[in-house]
């Protein structure tokens, strides 16, 4: 173990883990028609990106980030105001990307080919599409209720791990403010007006976000939730617990089940865990205050909540 972490390392880290992110063949995999994959397939492929450099997590370390990941993710899908406003949190995301491999020409290119190809796949989709697929992902996520001390001081998640939605602040981009009522007759034309007052406060934004190469995404989801300095911690609601608690595993064959573990394995293929070489002893990311605390995580993390999922010893 290596204590003292420099910026060669830090860059080492990103560029190792964005390469193999926007890996060619990962991308194509990725870009294939599917269904939506398990929770623990995604979290084996989580393990396995976030191992694809010499850095190192042990279980509860790798638990609490992908706890992080998930949930801030959902809270962007969640509290995005457009369903298309989805590829503006996902653009923030390769934004925040090309600024760590700004200087690495290659990795760049290797970026800015999946901002294409989500441009075209995603690009012309119909609102009702949009709203399709951000369904699919809330239904993915709602039963994972993990409080973030981030999202608890901002007031924008409840106690019991649910995220708040606000009723004040820009409206959807192509919508009006509400507060009007209007009523047409058979021909369409407009016959009466009624105005209510609403609890919130309401305003129109001023321009939408730009959804080119380069521009100003105006929405501010999927951007840096850590730009101010502060502690990140999880929790694990009681809410969660008890119906962890009571959703154990179908442990009937599942026939899709196959073609999942067949589909992960390509996926997979193109995701090389490293291990450090013969002068190197790797970095470990210990994502609690101290090593005492990372140890009772790992011993009193619900059972229900632990996944299955390949154990990558960096040791050997």
């Amino acid at each position: 173990r290596v204590d003292e972490w420099t910026d060669v390392d830090r860059k080492r880290v990103m560029n190792d883990i964005i390469t193999t992110m926007f890996n060619k063949k990962f991308m194509e995999e990725l870009f294939k028609p599917q269904e939506l994959y398990s929770k623990k397939a995604l979290r084996t492929v989580y393990d396995r990106l976030a191992h694809a450099s010499i850095m190192r997590l042990n279980q509860a370390s790798m638990d609490k980030l992908y706890d992080l990941m998930t949930m801030a993710f959902k809270y962007q899908v969640l509290l995005c105001p457009r369903p298309k406003d989805i590829l503006l949190i996902t653009f923030n995301h390769l934004d925040a990307i090309k600024d760590f491999i700004h200087d690495s020409p290659s990795i760049l290119n290797q970026v800015d080919e999946t901002f294409r190809q989500l441009i075209g796949t995603y690009g012309c989709l119909s609102a009702g599409e949009f709203q399709l697929i951000r369904q699919t992902l809330l239904v993915f996520f709602q039963d994972m209720h993990i409080r973030v001390s981030i999202f608890l001081k901002d007031k924008v998640q409840n106690s019991n791990g649910r995220f708040v939605l606000p009723i004040s602040g820009p409206v959807p981009w192509g919508t009006e403010v509400p507060g009007l009522i209007r009523m047409f007759n058979h021909n369409g034309d407009e016959v009466k007006r009624t105005e209510f007052t609403t609890d919130g406060n309401y305003v129109t934004p001023q321009r939408e976000g730009s959804f080119d190469l380069y521009g100003d995404r105006v929405l501010k989801l999927g951007t840096n939730m850590y730009s101010v300095s502060r502690p990140v911690e999880t929790h694990v609601s009681g809410s969660s617990k008890n119906l962890a608690s009571h959703t154990k595993e179908n442990t009937a064959p599942n026939p899709l089940a196959k073609e999942e573990l067949n589909f992960l394995a390509r996926l997979l293929g193109g995701l090389e865990a490293k291990t450090p070489g013969c002068s190197e002893t790797g970095f470990r990311l210990n994502l609690f205050t101290t090593d005492e605390e990372e140890e009772h995580a790992a011993l009193t993390r619900p059972e229900e909540l632990s996944y299955k999922v390949i154990n990558i010893e960096a040791t050997q």
